[in-house]
């Protein structure tokens, strides 16, 4: 399967962390080929052939490989032992301090975002959306790890996945204004009468407001719906689509 590497965390050490893209997997359109959802209409057989696929290429046991069903919340949940491939938690974030257990969230132009505290020996996982950003899921994650593994915020290094950008992300006029209610004007992008929002301005401003700084944060520069020949576009592929993903997993 083909992945993107993210440079900053795999640079430290202890800890695998990479983005997949659309190839290399077996899925049939428009699905082609490396869809790892199990939700969108995908056959579930070709479904978890590529999630064994992944899990060759990356090295672990699918059993050990934790996924969520995202439902645009706030609602993060500490893996442990009782947490496997077959019992995955409605939330939006996960986290834990055990090795050799993969976290995965997935995303088809919202931001996948993985996280890693290479002092606490910590990682999480995060699906960042609109509505996950409006709701301070990042920071609620960085929190959690806090209070979780003592994980300092500026101890943590971040990686955020590809994600549909500014240049593609066009909104209504409701949203823009909750936008700009919350203090997010800098995310919005006027052109005559239409819209548009770069949720990952939001992230990095959060980020920013908790002390950590872009120096600590590694971002795939790529527009899913710009790129939909490489990664999956919910927005560019009329919704009927298949799902990328961020992996992370303590060495």
């Amino acid at each position: 399967m083909k992945i993107v590497a993210s440079p900053l965390l795999s640079s430290l050490g202890g800890v695998t962390a990479c983005f997949t893209t659309r190839h290399g997997g077996v899925s049939r359109p428009p699905y082609t080929s490396a869809n790892l959802a199990f939700h969108v209409g995908d056959a579930a057989a070709d479904v978890l052939a590529n999630h064994d696929l992944l899990a060759r290429t990356l090295g672990y046991e699918r059993s050990r490989l934790v996924y969520m069903r995202q439902i645009h919340s706030d609602r993060i949940v500490r893996v442990d032992e009782t947490v496997n491939f077959d019992t995955p938690s409605e939330c939006d974030a996960l986290i834990t301090d055990r090795p050799e257990t993969a976290l995965m969230v997935m995303s088809a132009d919202c931001t996948p975002i993985l996280l890693y505290d290479p002092l606490s020996r910590a990682i999480g996982a995060v699906h960042a959306g609109r509505a996950g950003a409006f709701l301070g899921i990042l920071p609620k994650t960085i929190r959690a790890m806090e209070a979780a593994f003592a994980t300092a915020p500026e101890n943590l290094r971040i990686s955020f996945g590809p994600s549909i950008g500014g240049c593609c992300y066009e909104i209504n006029t409701q949203i823009a204004a909750e936008a700009e209610a919350l203090g997010y004007r800098n995310a919005l992008r006027f052109e005559e009468k239409r819209v548009f929002l770069d949720v990952n301005t939001i992230l990095l401003t959060q980020l920013n407001e908790m002390g950590i700084s872009e120096e600590r944060v590694d971002v795939v520069r790529a527009c899913t719906a710009c790129r939909s020949d490489t990664y999956f576009s919910y927005r560019a592929d009329a919704q009927k689509t298949g799902r990328i993903a961020g992996v992370i997993m303590l060495r």
